[in-house]
């Protein structure tokens, strides 16, 4: 097993403590390479990855440590279908190396044990397939402080995003929007932060309801350390999500890596006041690029802390919303999930066409290859596929890809 260099006697403990102590023994590489892959690399980085999805997270890691050389791992990348130069290659190792240290995985992995840390990778019951949708942008592993059962709701969530710097309107409308929302079965998304986020989430809590907190550095060390107790009570009633290990700070660049989170997992994102250069409109982007619905909620038109809200509906076709109601109408939970493909019972359809259904989407466009990629078929056999069902009315293709068409 390929455990950066270390015993085995030093690393099974550790990884059982997060993953759980009836993890079969050929899964603990993969748990511990992905541990790692944590702290290694960036949230959000394509190379990373792509050399995972190549490779599998333990030869991934593998590669790294035998100091494979820059050919190898490109071409590791390029079999497994996607294109990357020598360049891309290069400058991700210049990346990784400084970060190639086992002490640093150890300590993390040490740290997440004592504060009763899982850690979630793909394939876990409560693992947010939506994220799947971020393609090689999306997380290697979670790690969740909290409750697995809450996080396995986000299924059902809505994020409720905005201003740190809040006015009384801006919280009264989240309060309200928050425990309407809870109260028709929503679980709430945020990032715990001052403002908007802290209310969407206290909200949620006095309601009795399930909330989510993506945070931008370990889930350790809560942050903004003024929601200490906000935070204590979601880890008991809700979950606390980072994609970074225990220990690492939070920085600007994974506080808009982790927006990316917030909107891949939830079924729609509402802005409900921010600034015109708020970084609740990073959020508003990312919902967008992934053809989630969008909802901001109007202010007073001479109040600069609704700019942004303004401006997502005028320039960024987001929906106006004003109450819980209009929320929930963006993301319908007796929908199906936005980011599925129509519902199959096989009926009248072969098994390469149910295939391929399954992994189109009625909302975010996408190419031929990335649907071969989700279906595990040849892009050939899925352009042809395709044909069929463009013709049968199961599927349009834009200039951006293929979407499903609902029935």
């Amino acid at each position: 097993m390929t455990f950066f260099g270390l015993d085995e006697a030093t690393v099974l403990p550790l990884v059982r403590a997060v993953a759980g102590e009836q993890l079969p023994d050929e899964q603990i590489e993969d748990r511990f390479a992905r541990a790692s892959w944590t702290g290694i690399a960036e949230p959000g980085d394509r190379m990373a990855g792509e050399l995972v999805a190549a490779l599998g997270a333990g030869r991934a890691l593998a590669s790294l440590v035998e100091g494979w050389s820059r050919e190898a791992i490109r071409d590791s990348v390029v079999a497994g279908g996607v294109e990357v130069s020598i360049d891309d290659v290069e400058a991700a190792l210049a990346r990784w190396r400084p970060r190639m240290k086992s002490a640093v995985a150890v300590t993390a992995l040490r740290q997440a044990a004592r504060f009763s840390v899982r850690l979630l990778v793909p394939g876990d019951p409560s693992w947010p397939s939506a994220l799947g949708d971020l393609g090689s942008h999306a997380p290697l592993a979670l790690w969740l402080r909290g409750n697995e059962s809450t996080l396995a709701t986000v299924g059902s969530s809505i994020a409720l995003v905005g201003a740190r710097a809040a006015t009384g309107y801006g919280e009264h409308i989240t309060m309200e929007a928050s425990a309407g929302l809870v109260d028709r079965g929503y679980t709430i998304v945020s990032g715990a932060a001052y403002g908007i986020d802290g209310m969407a989430h206290r909200a949620a809590l006095a309601s009795a309801g399930q909330t989510v907190a993506f945070l931008a550095g370990g889930v350790d060390r809560f942050y903004p350390s003024g929601h200490d107790a906000l935070l204590t009570r979601i880890v008991e009633k809700g979950a606390v999500v980072s994609e970074l290990p225990c220990g690492s700070p939070p920085t600007k660049w994974r506080f808009l890596q982790r927006n990316r989170l917030i909107a891949a997992a939830s079924r729609a994102t509402i802005v409900l006041e921010a600034g015109w250069r708020s970084g609740s409109l990073n959020t508003a982007g990312h919902a967008a690029t992934l053809g989630r619905p969008l909802g901001a909620v109007p202010g007073p038109v001479a109040s600069a802390a609704s700019a942004g809200c303004h401006r997502l509906i005028r320039e960024f076709d987001a929906v106006c919303v004003t109450n819980a109601d209009e929320m929930a109408e963006l993301a319908p939970l007796d929908a199906e999930r936005v980011t599925d493909g129509p519902a199959h019972n096989g009926g009248g359809y072969s098994p390469e066409q149910i295939r391929v259904l399954d992994a189109l989407s009625s909302r975010a466009a996408r190419a031929a290859e990335e649907v071969a990629r989700r279906s595990g078929l040849s892009v050939a056999g899925v352009q042809a596929v395709l044909g069929v069902l463009e013709l049968d009315g199961s599927a349009k293709e834009s200039e951006r890809g293929w979407t499903a068409v609902k029935r």
